[in-house]
């Protein structure tokens, strides 16, 4: 095997998003016209590299979901560039959306709602197999149950229903499904926001075993930055649609430059009882991205604002080597 050629491979970009914008009209009266904008992604940037999970973490309603779905084309986004391998997915039409499909995929945050109740999970998994025409019926089982095997169900599951299930459960039956058509690449919406403590490290240390196995790359949505700090290899910072700070899990986690990063770092649980750690309360609630704030989004809840903040947006830049900040103040 060629060694030079792999490592450039692992470190190339698989997925590359450029000024991604995604606004929902809001109409109203008889005529439905459309009054307003909600500004649920606004012009964000971004690349992933193959082999990698690039975490994304925010408050909610801060456009992290919306950013997993306009990347797939489950809702069309409203400008921007998503180039996956090469290939400007945006502008793709169904025929030649469909084949690619199958290198991108998703689990969603429900695994209950986004299963069929009325099909046994062997037929949900396959599914997929089906519809892009891979194999007879009889490979297509086989397929199904060796995925099942892999996200730690038995054969005797496949003949179930959703129901039969526990969350935990169903969102390993989620994960196969994902897998089923073998995938490069997998957009992972807070896949273990819905379950246990005890049931969330299963199903983390399965898309990790996964991973290494099958050489996937992982957009991994969250809201727990625990979680997000034992899974990920670089961390990205949302707030009301923006992108505020992205670098690699260490650094961000040692030296957040943006306050925003610093107040959700700072609300982390500490597991030790006796030890302390300085709470940075942010004031006031999240401003509607119907109407967002002038200038920087944060400066009506940062504690360091200065009158620039609310003047002039900064610009998303890389202040020190591979870690980007919006913010005036971080340097």
């Amino acid at each position: 095997m060629n060694t030079t050629n792999t490592n450039t491979q692992e470190k190339s970009d698989i997925l590359v998003v450029n000024n991604l914008k995604k606004y929902f009209p809001v109409r109203s009266g008889v005529l439905q016209r459309v009054t307003a904008e909600v500004k649920a992604v606004d012009n964000v940037s971004f690349a992933v590299k193959r082999g990698e999970t690039l975490g994304m973490v925010g408050e909610s309603g801060c456009g992290k979901t919306t950013i997993g779905r306009a990347i797939l084309r489950l809702v069309e986004p409203t400008a921007g560039e998503v180039s996956f391998e090469g290939k400007n997915v945006i502008t793709m039409g169904e025929k030649e959306l469909k084949p690619l499909r199958r290198d991108m995929q998703i689990i969603f945050q429900d695994p209950y709602a986004s299963l069929n109740p009325r099909m046994p999970i062997g037929e949900s998994v396959m599914e997929g197999l089906h519809i892009h025409k891979i194999g007879d019926t009889k490979e297509r089982w086989e397929i199904a149950i060796n995925m099942l095997k892999k996200v730690g169900l038995e054969e005797y599951h496949a003949r179930r229903y959703p129901h039969e299930f526990s969350g935990g459960q169903r969102q390993r039956i989620g994960i196969a499904r994902a897998l089923a058509l073998n995938p490069k690449f997998i957009v992972c919406d807070e896949p273990v926001s819905a379950l246990d403590v005890s049931i969330q490290s299963q199903v983390l240390n399965i898309l990790k075993d996964l991973q290494q196995e099958f050489g996937l790359t992982y957009l991994f949505i969250a809201h727990n930055l625990s979680v997000v700090e034992h899974i990920s290899d670089r961390v990205a910072v949302m707030y009301l649609g923006k992108m505020v700070e992205l670098t690699d899990r260490d650094t961000l986690y040692k030296e957040p430059l943006h306050p925003y990063t610093q107040a959700l770092l700072s609300a982390i649980p500490v597991a030790h009882p006796d030890a302390k750690r300085g709470r940075t309360i942010l004031k006031g609630d999240v401003p509607s991205p119907l109407n967002p704030p002038k200038g920087c989004r944060f400066h009506t809840r940062c504690p360091i604002a200065v009158e620039k903040c609310s003047q002039e947006e900064p610009e998303f830049r890389e202040v020190r080597p591979s870690h980007f900040v919006a913010c005036w103040l971080a340097e």
